[in-house]
């Protein structure tokens, strides 16, 4: 069931606000859910509920808008446009500038009329606008009130709006002409019709006289001729003739013209899809500031790398961390020939406790026999008692060690060492089992 929510607008901000929701029936009749009155322009934050999840369609006095039916002379619609306000331009109270000119499609009419166009002031439209605007209100649709009202081949259709003091007129006289005015002037105005109309005879020679269907009670002469129709609802009526084909109009063209405002749940949906890019771009940034401080860690751990690397081994001059598992077997297969790193590397362990303990060593050069599972060491220390010391130490890790020639050059003494892993004698330990087989 599609609800539509009608204002109509004064054309004063202190001026009555009416308002009606009707529902759309299966059969496409409208169903009245629900009127009232606002008291003036300011109250209009009242129906910003109303409006939400339904359309709204606004009317707006036709006083303030004037309906022209003229003949152009022009090949496009283009060219027609530009030239209307500048035909109509001395019947105009207003300068062209400050006025709107809104068209109408429409076929012909008899008198030859090719442009039908609706003119209200610049001034107007923004204060209606501005209205709506200011109450949060949103519409796609502006319709001066008289274009809302039944249109009727022989005659005219009149309703009345508003309270006495406030009462208005709104007249239909043809698919664009019409006019609305106090209902104190209309007592004034329906003289001059009769007056007019009775000067006016027929091929029979009678005088003419106007028909009118009117849907509330009205002040007429004798000489009108007046059809009384059901009462009604003023916003009622209006809303049953809003969409129908002769009534397709909308003042909110050119540049009042709005973009289709987005649903609430597109809304939500827009909401949604903002909040999840702003998580996934605070993701990013997370993880970006994560990635940069672990490439600058890797940074310092690969210059850590060939720091330690040019320490073991100075006379290096290019290092590259890509390579550097390559550059170091070479260079510790170049301190012996070694073809076993684990043996190399084990013997490096056991020997280490050794040197903390006599730092007095200091080691020139490492050569590991990989064949002999033997680690040559040729050092240098103050005296001979290091070398002693250093002996014993290798002596307590359970390292067979010999000590090769030592020399004394100045104050300092140099000598070597043959270090390898202590190995039980096999045979002595098999005749000892064997003995102690025997005895038993």
């Amino acid at each position: 069931m599609i609800e539509t929510l009608f204002i109509r607008l004064g054309s004063q901000a202190h001026n009555t606000i009416h308002w009606l929701v009707t529902a759309e029936t299966s059969n496409n009749a409208q169903e009245i859910i629900a009127s009232g009155e606002l008291n003036d322009a300011q109250q209009l934050g009242e129906l910003t509920s109303k409006a939400e999840q339904r359309q709204v369609k606004v009317l707006v006095p036709g006083c303030d808008v004037l309906l022209k039916s003229l003949k152009v002379p022009a090949k496009s619609s283009r060219a027609m446009r530009l030239a209307t306000p500048y035909m109509l331009e001395d019947s105009l109270a207003e300068d062209v500038e400050q006025l709107f000119f809104a068209y109408a499609d429409l076929p012909d009419d008899i008198k030859g009329n090719n442009c039908f166009t609706a003119i209200v002031a610049h001034k107007q439209m923004e204060q209606w606008l501005s209205w709506l605007t200011d109450a949060g209100i949103y519409t796609q649709y502006i319709l001066p009130d008289v274009l809302a009202m039944p249109h009727t081949e022989e005659g005219w259709s009149v309703i009345t709006l508003g309270n006495t003091n406030q009462e208005q007129v709104i007249v239909r006289q043809n698919i664009w002409q019409g006019f609305t005015l106090d209902a104190g002037i209309w007592q004034l105005q329906w003289q001059a019709f009769s007056t007019e109309q009775s000067e006016e005879i027929d091929g029979s020679g009678q005088p003419v006289s106007v028909f009118i269907e009117a849907y509330s009670p009205l002040a007429y002469s004798e000489k009108l001729n007046i059809s009384q129709k059901s009462e009604e609802l003023p916003l009622a009526l209006m809303a049953t003739n809003y969409g129908s084909k002769l009534n397709r109009f909308n003042l909110l063209q050119g540049q009042y013209q709005v973009k289709e405002n987005r649903s609430n749940v597109g809304r939500q949906w827009l909401w949604v899809a903002g909040v999840a890019i702003f998580a996934l771009l605070l993701s990013l940034g997370h993880k970006s500031t994560q990635l940069w401080q672990l490439n600058a860690k890797q940074e310092q751990v690969k210059q850590s790398i060939v720091s330690t690397y040019k320490q073991a081994f100075p006379k290096t001059k290019r290092v590259r961390v890509s390579t550097i598992k390559s550059q170091l077997n070479r260079e510790l297969a170049l301190l012996g020939g070694v073809g076993d790193r684990e043996g190399f590397l084990a013997m490096l362990a056991k020997v280490q406790p050794a040197f903390t303990k006599v730092p007095a060593l200091k080691p020139e050069s490492l050569k590991f026999d990989g064949k002999r599972q033997e680690l040559r060491i040729q050092a240098t220390a103050k005296d001979y008692q290091v070398f002693e010391q250093f002996s014993i130490a290798l002596t307590a890790v359970n390292l067979t060690v010999k000590q090769g020639s030592q020399s004394n050059q100045g104050d300092q003494v140099t000598g070597s060492f043959s270090i390898t892993n202590k190995v039980v004698n096999k045979n002595k330990s098999t005749a000892i089992k064997r003995s102690n087989k025997g005895a038993s």
